[in-house]
């Protein structure tokens, strides 16, 4: 059966289209066509009228807990299904559950739980994000440096497995060899580089055998000086996409600003970082052998160290548009488009194309969120 919706304003390959026709089924875009093309017969009614601008559903490529839940404490399809439902209340209709640096065996359970879920064909989830451990302890943020070390077969055959969807890790190009990163490549996981300390030719290294990202552009890596350009430098010169946590804690805006001039909206995409208070009430959630703490929307542990967010994706794109002034068109690629292509998911969300699934989200002028819309069905917002 189809539903048939009228939008009076959506957001069609970076461009607004006025009065269009979306035709759905089975969770998928069958049709979009102006309303004067659209043929009112019996089996073809409209079903929905929709007031306010239609873009695509956000994609979050990193995502470490939320609704209470945080994976690494309970890598199980429980706490992805509590992750993601409390993500797509703000938007957020594809996710990448995130595992940051710990020990083999949750490496594996992280696995077996989102292959679990690929296996179900959860509507939120396309692969796994392993951030670390095989990172640099100098610049190792909140991950624990007992858990950091060099990748051992055990753990490719892990990042490497075919039933877990798209696969993306995280590394620091001084502590895995450019070898490994070709070979992990070849075998089509996505290598993105961050938690380092890598001089600019280090990490162009690691881009020329294959690397094509960047995690948490400036957080956590070598900077960028006028006789070491470091990793900043390099993610800034290349083409690669940079991931960029906009909530103004991890990043001052007008190195936002910065970025995205040099980058655009193709290259730079909207991460969130965020960790299990996103969707939860408590102010204080464990942390391994700590705890995380939200004062406003800033989280740091008990010594101060900034700790990811509290940041959902809406936040993270209307923060770009009230203050880094990027049009809500590129706020959007930023959001949707611009991940999808990056972790080559693009084939079947990330933009409203026939073929691709009906993840959209409905605003209003303000840019206020109120309504998300995920396979075709109507799901709760956080408004």
């Amino acid at each position: 059966m189809k539903t048939i919706i009228l939008a009076e304003k959506v957001l069609m390959n970076g461009a607004w289209q006025h009065n269009q026709v979306l035709s759905i089924e089975k969770g998928v875009i069958v049709d979009i066509a102006p309303l004067s093309y659209f043929k009112k017969d019996a089996t073809s009614v409209i079903n929905e009228r929709i007031r306010g601008a239609v873009i695509p559903g956000y994609i979050d490529t990193q995502v470490n807990g939320g609704g209470g839940a945080m994976f690494n404490h309970t890598p199980t399809i429980e706490s992805i299904n509590a992750m993601a439902e409390a993500h797509l209340k703000y938007g957020t209709t594809t996710l990448f559950p995130t595992l940051i640096t710990d020990d083999i065996d949750t490496i594996e359970q992280a696995a077996d739980a989102v292959s679990e879920a690929i296996a179900q064909a959860h509507p939120s989830v396309e692969g796994v994000h392993f951030e670390g451990p095989h990172l640099s302890v100098e610049k190792k943020g909140v991950h624990l440096p007992r858990y950091i070390r060099a990748l051992s077969d055990r753990e490719l055959a892990t990042y490497t497995r075919r039933d877990i969807g798209q696969v993306l890790i995280t590394v620091a190009p001084e502590n895995v060899p450019c070898d490994i990163i070709r070979d992990l490549v070849g075998q089509g996981v996505i290598v993105a580089l961050g938690h380092s300390n890598a001089p600019f030719e280090t990490v162009q290294n690691a881009l020329d055998a294959g690397a094509s990202g960047f995690t948490h552009l400036y957080n956590a890596m070598s900077p960028l000086t006028s006789r070491e350009p470091g990793m900043v430098g390099a993610a800034l010169l290349n083409n690669s996409v940079c991931g960029i946590i906009v909530d103004h804690h991890h990043i001052h805006p007008k190195a936002v600003e910065l970025a995205y001039k040099v980058k655009g909206p193709h290259q730079l995409m909207l991460v969130t970082d965020a960790m299990a208070h996103v969707g939860a009430s408590d102010d204080t959630i464990a942390f391994f052998d700590t705890h995380i703490t939200r004062q406003g929307n800033k989280l740091t542990t008990p010594d101060g160290t900034l700790a990811g967010s509290c940041l959902d994706m809406h936040g993270a794109v209307t923060n770009s548009i009230n203050d880094i002034n990027i049009a809500l068109e590129h706020a959007s690629t930023m959001a949707s488009a611009t991940p999808a292509r990056f972790t080559k998911i693009h084939d079947r969300v990330g933009e409203l194309e026939v073929g691709k699934r009906a993840n959209f989200l409905v605003i209003n002028n303000d840019n206020t969120l109120l309504e998300v819309w995920q396979n075709g069905s109507k799901r709760l917002c956080a408004n």
